[in-house]
């Protein structure tokens, strides 16, 4: 089958092939009318862009980079995974960066991908990155930003964020259902709006509870295994009989010190987490955790690169749902 071109289109409605190819990036230049008819005859016959050669005219490649803190994270695996899927049907590919939570990393990762020419960049800030610094100048050099998960606002561009406000809630809620009294927190980092938000659904919920807030347990700056491990042994000496966690690995830490202080869990000690790891379906007890849809927030992300690439967007913010999912460590 012969593949059809700009100059196809042109002939069918005997305007030239430069008004095509105009009409199909949207120029303002061409009329309304004239856009909608060059859109519709495409259609009608088939036409597919040539994203590449339409890539290097533009001066960049096919090519978007993805900026992730950790990739053996299977939050951000499922982003990247639905990423990948979505850019791949319109013919892009992607390059991924992981920051390993530091700034530094991050900086050198987005200096790689201008050199790169990429066409966006999709990323998620490292914990120690605490301003919009990093990524403030891809806007005057024609790359499009889409933040998601940890974020920045006041930039061009899109974000893609959870519902962690509610996700926090509900699970220290459940803890406070279940019978649980005196319930800590690891919050993570409060530089980050992600783990201040879920900080804010925990007090709220306490709140609505009646239960006093007690800021000597909560534990901040902990997100891997070991902070929680450590932290939960000073919850467990200030009388805490429950945590939330704002991160799963640190919840696992807090199971592991919780069995080696001789607690039973759900019974003596209750733990919901955050992020649904693998792990936590699997491990005994299992683990409570809020499930963030990332599959969700990586299609949606793609589906805003892809538009503010072809001009659909000037970029906006969207938020995905999370949801408990109840397992046994705090089902009394």
């Amino acid at each position: 089958m012969t593949k059809v071109t700009i100059i196809d289109i042109a002939k069918s409605l005997k305007i030239t092939p430069s008004t095509v190819s105009r009409a199909l990036s949207d120029d303002p230049r061409v009329k309304e009318s004239t856009r909608e008819a060059v859109k519709a005859k495409a259609k009608e016959l088939g036409y597919q862009r040539n994203v590449l050669a339409s890539s290097f005219r533009r001066g960049v490649t096919n090519t978007v980079g993805i900026i992730v803190p950790r990739i053996n994270r299977a939050f951000f695996s499922s982003i990247i995974g639905a990423a990948e899927n979505v850019l791949g049907e319109s013919g892009y590919n992607i390059l991924i960066c992981q920051s390993n939570e530091h700034e530094a990393e991050e900086q050198k990762a987005i200096k790689a991908l201008i050199n790169s020419r990429v066409a966006g960049i999709m990323i998620s800030h490292s914990a120690e990155t605490t301003s919009s610094k990093n990524i403030s100048e891809l806007d005057t050099l024609g790359i499009k930003l889409v933040q998601f998960d940890r974020v920045f606002h006041g930039l061009p561009g899109s974000i893609v964020i959870n519902d962690d406000f509610n996700g926090a809630y509900n699970a220290t809620k459940n803890l406070i259902d279940n019978g649980y009294k005196r319930i800590g927190a690891l919050v993570g980092y409060m530089d980050t709006e992600a783990f201040l938000a879920r900080y804010r659904g925990y007090r709220l919920a306490l709140q609505d509870a009646g239960i006093p807030y007690d800021d000597s347990i909560v534990y901040r700056d902990t997100i891997v295994r070991e902070n929680g491990y450590e932290c939960a042994d000073k919850a467990i000496d200030a009388g805490c009989d429950a945590l939330y966690s704002s991160g799963d690995f640190s919840a696992l830490g807090a199971m592991e010190c919780a069995r080696d202080r001789g607690l039973s869990i759900p019974k003596d000690f209750g733990i919901v987490g955050t992020a649904n790891e693998n792990f936590t379906a699997i491990i005994n007890p299992s683990l409570s955790s809020v499930d963030q849809n990332p599959s969700e927030i990586g299609r949606k992300a793609a589906e805003e690169m892809l538009k503010l690439i072809n001009g659909e967007s000037t970029g906006r913010e969207l938020t995905v749902a999370t949801h408990l999912i109840v397992r046994q460590s705090s089902t009394r």
